[in-house]
C-alpha cells in the first residue's frame, strides 16, 4: 500500500478480541434496539417502552436497583476492610496469596449452584438452620427470608465482597510507605493520614469499585431466578416472563425494551467507574 498508512503487525493480536465484542456484546444490543422498536402490531414505534412506566414495572425497577445498591455498599465496606488487612500483612506471604486465591473463585461462583448451596445451608431444611432450630434458635420466627429480596442480597454478598478484594487491592497497593511517615514526621496522627491523605486519594477507587459491584448485582439472572418463584421482583425476572409466558402473555418487544433500559443504566455505571479508575491511575504510576 504505497504512500498509505500501514497498520503495525501487533494490532492482528487484537483481532479475535475486537471480533468478541463484536459478536457477543455489540451484535446483540443492535438485535435488543431493534427489537424494542418494533411494536406488537409489527410498526416501528415507542410503545414498548412506554411500558416501563408502569408501576409494577417501576417497582421492578426500584427492588434491583435496592438490592444492586445495598448488596454493593455492604459488599465494599466489607471487602474494602478485608482486602486492607490482606495488604498489611506480607506481600507473598500465606495469608495474601490464600485469600486472593479464594477470591478470584468466590467472584466467580453464581448462579443455581449458588443459590442450591444456600438453600441447603439456611433453607427450611438447611443443616445450619436445623441445627440452630434444635437449640431453640429459630431464624426464620418472622417469616422465611431467605426467598425474598432480603435473602437475596445475602446471597449476592458472597461473591461481592471477594470481588471488592480483587478490584480493590490494587488501589491499596499504590499506597506509599513513605506518604505515612511524612505525615508523622509533620506532627499528624492516624486520624490526619487518612483525612488528608489516604482516604482522599482512596475514595475515587473505592467509589468506582462500588459502581462496580452495582452493576455486576444489577445484571445478575440465574441466582435470582433460582431462588425468588415470584417472576415481578426484578427486572431480569420479569424479562424472562415477557418472554417466556406460558399464558399467551409473551410480548418479546417489551422485554427487549426493558433489557435496552438496563444496559444504558449498567452503561452510565461502568461509565463513572472508568472516570473514576482513570481519576485513581494517576497517582498509582
Amino acid at each position: 500500500m504505497r504512500g498509505g498508512r500501514r497498520l503495525p503487525l501487533s494490532s492482528i493480536g487484537v483481532v479475535p478480541f475486537f471480533a468478541y465484542i463484536a459478536v457477543f456484546l455489540l451484535l446483540p444490543t443492535a438485535i435488543i434496539l431493534g427489537g424494542s422498536l418494533v411494536a406488537p402490531d409489527g410498526t416501528i414505534s415507542l410503545a414498548n417502552f412506554a411500558g416501563i412506566a408502569k408501576p409494577y414495572m417501576a417497582k421492578s425497577f426500584a427492588n434491583s436497583i435496592l438490592i444492586s445498591a445495598v448488596s454493593a455498599v455492604v459488599g465494599a465496606f466489607a471487602g474494602a476492610l478485608l482486602a486492607y488487612a490482606v495488604v498489611t500483612g506480607k506481600p507473598n506471604g500465606i495469608l495474601r496469596r490464600s485469600v486472593m486465591s479464594a477470591a478470584g473463585v468466590v467472584a466467580q461462583f453464581g448462579g443455581v449452584t449458588l443459590a442450591f448451596a444456600f438453600i441447603a445451608t439456611l433453607g427450611t431444611v438447611g443443616f445450619v438452620y436445623v441445627f440452630l432450630q434444635e437449640r431453640g434458635i429459630d431464624i426464620y420466627a418472622n417469616g422465611v427470608w431467605l426467598y425474598d429480596q432480603t435473602g437475596l442480597t445475602l446471597i449476592y454478598l458472597y461473591f461481592q465482597i471477594p470481588l471488592m478484594v480483587v478490584v480493590f487491592i490494587p488501589a491499596l497497593d499504590g499506597i506509599r510507605p513513605q506518604w505515612r511517615e511524612a505525615t508523622e514526621s509533620l506532627g499528624g496522627g492516624t486520624w490526619h493520614y487518612w483525612r488528608y491523605v489516604a482516604g482522599p486519594l482512596l475514595f475515587p477507587s473505592f467509589l468506582g469499585c462500588t459502581l462496580l459491584l452495582f452493576a455486576n448485582s444489577f445484571s445478575a439472572y440465574a441466582t435470582a431466578a433460582a431462588l425468588i418463584t415470584q417472576g415481578g421482583v426484578l427486572v431480569p425476572l420479569q424479562i424472562q416472563a415477557l418472554l417466556t409466558s406460558e399464558t399467551g402473555s409473551s410480548s418479546p418487544g417489551f422485554a427487549k425494551a426493558l433489557a435496552l433500559a438496563m444496559i444504558v443504566i449498567v452503561l452510565v455505571v461502568m461509565t463513572l467507574y472508568t472516570l473514576l479508575q482513570r481519576r485513581t491511575a494517576q497517582w498509582l504510576r
